[in-house]
């Protein structure tokens, strides 16, 4: 039952980031990214990591993928505004594509997993052992990712504020 229900819910993660890809509309692009990050919330779970479960759930799902379709509504996009894509750009996003294939073809041959639901260490994506580790081994990639992300607010801020002239 594990591994079939481990297999299932891979394929259902790769067919809906396929349809964020080849979805025409932006807000359903958004929508099944929601479902994607759905399903890998779903592979924490059968991965033992709970509290990165819930993270992805309440952060990716609720906040910033909310935020993603709010921009998108208000940004209006219609049919008319589109443009078509130059063959370059068409060929930079074949070879990227292929890019990506071969690393993925390589990384199923490098590993050798039997059951990929039998971890080595039970106890893997604990709060107890993630909080040692991210405050011990990674503290300093930890705040200079507050700040980098402190920056982005405040430019964010920035560019949207709005001058108004006086006059």
């Amino acid at each position: 039952m594990g591994i079939t229900l481990f297999y299932l819910i891979a394929f259902l993660s790769i067919f809906f980031a396929l349809m964020v890809i080849f979805a025409k509309n932006p807000v359903h692009s958004v929508l099944y990214l929601i479902v994607t990050f759905f399903t890998f919330s779903i592979h924490y779970i059968l991965l033992n990591a709970q509290f990165l479960a819930v993270v992805n759930f309440i952060v990716y799902m609720g906040a910033i993928m909310v935020l993603f379709l709010f921009v998108l509504m208000l940004l209006n996009l219609n049919e008319s505004q589109s443009t078509s894509k130059s063959t370059i750009i068409k060929l930079i996003g074949v070879i990227a594509g292929m890019c990506l294939v071969i690393t993925l073809i390589g990384s199923v041959k490098a590993l050798h997993i039997s059951d990929p639901l039998i971890l080595e260490t039970q106890d893997l994506g604990l709060v107890k052992n993630l909080g040692k580790v991210l405050f011990s081994k990674f503290l300093l990639p930890f705040e200079i990712s507050s700040l980098l992300l402190l920056s982005a607010m405040v430019g964010a801020v920035l560019l949207a504020k709005k001058d108004f002239k006086k006059v």
